[in-house]
C-alpha cells in the first residue's frame, strides 16, 4: 500500500514537472521544405523542440507496402509539440516506456532538439535509430531523449520508421509494382527518407546538413550499418555509431529477394489473403491480428538489388560502404549465459555437453577459447558464448571490415558498467533495456556478471535522470558523462578523445592486435585479448 502511494506521488510530481517545462517555453516557427512547423523553444534549457514532424506521406491505403512517399506542401503552420504515433506493433518487450500517443500506420514522424540560435549555423547533426529488433521501438522512449545530447552542441533527431509486417513484407506482386523491382526493406527506406529530409532541412534548425552522425543500438545499430552499406544513404553520412549490432550473419543478416518473397507469399496464403489487392483491402487491425497470430518475430531485411545490392560483407570488402570514420562496440554480457546452457546448471558436465552439442566437429577449439576450469569460469564462457552468438560477433565482424577496408578513423568500445539495483523489488530487468513485472513463478536470475544488452543507452544519451528504474549512484553518472563525452566529441569531430577523458586508440588496418576502451567507472583502453574467438566464429558463420 504504501508503495503504490509513494508511486502516486511520483506520477503527479512528474506531471507537473511536465507542465512546468511546457510554462517554460514560447512558439516557436520554423521554414521546412514543405511549409511551416510550430514547436517550443525552452527558456530553462535554451533547446528547442519539434516532435511529430512528417518526413514522408503517411503509408496508408494505397501506400501500405511501398517505399515512402514524398510529402505534399501545406498552408498555415503545422504545429509539432507532440510525439507522433509510434509504429505498429504488439507487446515485444514490455519494458519498452513511449511517450506517443497510440500507434498507428500513419507512423513517419520525427523528432528534433537544437540548442541553436537565430544567428546559429554547421552545428553537428545526430539522428539515432531505435532498438527492438525491427518489431517494436519508438523514437519518443525516455532514454533516446536528445536534450541532454543538444545541450552539448549539436542537433539530435530521432525517427520512426515501420516494423515487423508493415515494414519488412516481402510479395511478389510488391516487387512487381515498385519501379525498383523488389520489395521488403520498407523500415529501412524510412530511416533513409528521414536521412534525406534531415538533409535538406536541417540547416533550419542551425545544423550542418554535411555532417550528419547516424546512430543507433540493436536493430538501430543494425539499421546504421545497412544505413552505411546501402548506396541510397551512404553519400548522406559523415561518420557513425552502431551499439550491439550489425546485419551480418547470423545477426539479422538480410536474405535474397527470393527467399524473401517466398516468405512472404506462404504467409499471405496461410493466413487465406494471397493477393496484394486482398492484402490491401484488410484493415490495420486485421493485419495487425494476422501478423500477431503467425507467432513470427518480424520478417528479414532483403537484399534487393536497390537499397542493399550485396550482403553487408561483399560491400565492405569492395570497399562500396560510406567512408566514414565509425565508432561502435558491444556489451561485456549482452545475454545471460543461461540462454546457452538452455536453462542448465554451470556444471562442467553440462557446459562440455552443451559445447559439443552446437560444435560437434570443433568442439576442442571452442572449449580453448571459452575455458572450463571452475563454475565462475564456465558462468563467464557460457556469457561470452551466448552474447558472441547473439550479438557481439557480428558487431566486432562490422569493426574488421571497416577498418581493414577503408581509410577511415574506427574506434571500438566493451561497455562495462554493472547495472545498479532496481528501486522497485517487484520489478525485473527486460530483455530490450527498462524494466517488467517480476513472475512470482519464475526461477530468480543469477546476478549478472556483466553490463546486459541494451543497457549502455541512456548512459552514452546523458539520460539516466530520465530513466527512473534505477537506484543510480555517483558511478554510474560518471560513466554517463564519460560516455557521452566520447560520443558528442566523435559526433562533433570524428575523433572520440578530448579533455578529461582517457586516450581512446584508433584500430588500424594492420593491427593484429587492436585496441578496445573498457567503458567503466574507470575507463581504459586495452589490446583487445579475445578477437581470436571472433576469428573462430568468422570461420564459423562463413563470412
Amino acid at each position: 500500500m504504501k508503495t503504490a502511494l509513494i508511486f502516486s506521488i511520483f506520477l503527479i510530481l512528474i506531471g507537473s514537472v511536465s507542465v512546468a517545462q511546457n510554462d517554460n517555453a514560447f512558439p516557436v516557427k520554423v521554414q521546412v521544405e514543405n511549409g511551416i512547423i510550430e514547436g517550443n523553444y525552452d527558456t530553462h534549457t535554451g533547446i528547442q523542440t519539434y516532435f511529430g514532424v512528417p518526413f514522408a506521406k503517411p503509408p496508408i491505403g494505397d501506400l501500405r507496402w511501398k517505399a515512402p512517399q514524398p510529402l505534399d506542401n501545406w498552408e498555415g503552420v503545422k504545429k509539432t509539440k507532440e510525439f507522433g504515433p509510434r509504429p505498429m506493433q504488439t507487446l515485444v518487450f514490455g519494458d519498452m516506456k513511449s511517450r506517443s500517443k497510440g500507434l498507428s500506420e500513419d507512423c513517419l514522424y520525427l523528432n528534433i532538439w537544437t540548442p541553436a540560435t537565430r544567428n546559429t549555423k554547421d552545428l553537428p547533426v545526430l539522428v539515432y535509430f531505435f532498438g527492438g529488433g525491427n518489431v517494436a521501438g519508438d523514437a519518443s522512449e525516455y532514454r533516446y531523449d536528445g536534450e541532454s545530447m543538444a545541450k552539448k552542441g549539436m542537433v539530435v533527431v530521432t525517427t520512426n520508421y515501420r516494423l515487423n509486417i508493415f515494414g519488412f513484407f516481402a510479395h511478389p506482386e510488391l516487387s512487381a509494382e515498385a519501379p525498383y523491382g523488389a520489395s521488403g526493406n520498407y523500415g529501412l527506406l524510412d530511416q533513409n527518407a528521414a536521412l534525406k529530409w534531415v538533409h535538406k532541412n536541417i540547416a533550419a534548425f542551425g545544423g550542418n546538413p554535411n555532417k550528419i552522425t547516424i546512430a543507433g543500438e540493436s536493430a538501430g545499430s543494425i539499421g546504421v550499418s545497412q544505413q552505411m552499406a546501402s548506396p541510397l544513404s551512404k553519400n548522406l553520412i559523415a561518420g557513425a555509431i552502431g551499439e550491439s549490432g550489425a546485419g551480418i550473419k547470423p545477426t539479422m543478416a538480410p536474405v535474397s529477394l527470393k527467399e524473401a518473397e517466398n516468405t512472404g507469399l506462404e504467409f499471405a496464403e496461410k493466413a487465406g489473403y494471397p493477393s496484394l489487392a486482398q492484402l490491401r483491402k484488410l484493415s490495420t487491425r486485421e493485419v495487425y491480428e494476422l501478423y500477431n497470430e503467425s507467432k513470427r518475430f518480424g520478417f528479414p531485411a532483403v537484399i534487393d538489388g536497390y537499397f542493399l545490392p550485396k550482403s553487408l560483407p561483399e560491400i565492405f570488402e569492395s570497399k562500396q560502404q560510406a567512408m566514414v570514420p565509425l565508432l561502435l562496440g558491444w556489451n561485456s554480457a549482452e545475454i545471460p549465459g543461461m540462454a546457452f546452457m538452455q536453462g542448465q546448471p554451470y556444471t562442467e558436465e553440462n557446459y562440455l555437453a552443451k559445447v559439443k552439442e552446437a560444435y560437434p566437429e570443433t568442439h576442442d577449439e571452442v572449449l580453448k577459447l571459452y575455458p572450463h576450469g571452475s563454475v565462475q569460469e564456465i558462468e563467464r564462457s557460457a556469457t561470452d558464448l551466448a552474447s558472441d552468438r547473439f550479438i557481439a560477433y557480428s558487431t566486432w565482424k562490422w569493426f574488421d571490415l571497416h577498418r581493414k577496408n577503408s581509410d577511415q578513423k574506427v574506434y571500438r568500445y566493451q561497455y562495462s558498467k554493472l547495472r545498479p539495483p532496481l528501486k522497485d523489488k517487484t520489478l525485473t530487468s527486460g530483455l530490450a533495456g527498462g524494466t517488467v513485472k517480476k513472475d512470482s513463478d519464475a526461477p530468480v536470475k543469477p546476478e549478472a556478471i556483466g553490463a546486459p544488452h541494451a543497457c549502455e543507452i541512456e548512459y552514452c544519451m546523458g539520460n539516466l535522470h530520465l530513466v527512473d528504474d534505477y537506484v543510480w549512484t555517483e558511478d554510474d553518472f560518471k560513466v554517463s558523462e564519460t560516455m557521452q563525452n566520447y560520443f558528442a566529441n566523435f559526433i562533433k569531430t570524428g575523433n572520440p578523445n578530448g579533455e578529461n577523458l582517457a586516450e581512446w586508440p584508433s584500430s588500424e588496418a594492420n593491427d593484429t592486435n587492436p585496441p578496445i576502451m573498457i567503458i567503466n567507472t574507470e575507463s581504459v583502453a586495452k589490446n583487445a585479448s579475445n578477437d581470436a574467438r571472433y576469428e573462430f566464429l568468422d570461420k564459423t558463420y562463413g563470412n
